[in-house]
């Protein structure tokens, strides 16, 4: 129980789990997307993702390792950005 005299704690973000839960996140919709092009070929996708994935050409087992790599990546890429400023201005706010 805490006393009306304490002040709240602001909010923090772990990094670590944020960074794990993002790049779960983008592999796993990398993955749909991947099994989308195989499924509808007509549809393909893999020109949106040609941009954002540099080495990664076309669907092949290599090019899907490389994807799903650098997808966790882009998601530690935002946690390492994001968390530490959410954290920052949290405890400003608090």
């Amino acid at each position: 129980m805490t006393s009306i005299s304490e002040t709240p704690r602001a909010a923090r973000i772990p990094i670590q789990a944020l960074g794990w839960s993002l790049g779960i996140f983008f592999a796993i919709t990398y993955t749909i997307c991947v099994v989308f092009d195989l499924v509808f070929p007509g549809q393909s996708m893999t020109n949106l993702w040609n941009p954002l994935l540099p080495w990664v050409d076309g669907i092949s087992l290599g090019g899907y390792v490389l994807g799903v790599a650098e997808t966790l990546l882009y998601g530690w890429f935002v946690a390492l950005i994001f968390g530490p400023l959410f954290n920052f201005f949290a405890e400003r706010s608090a």
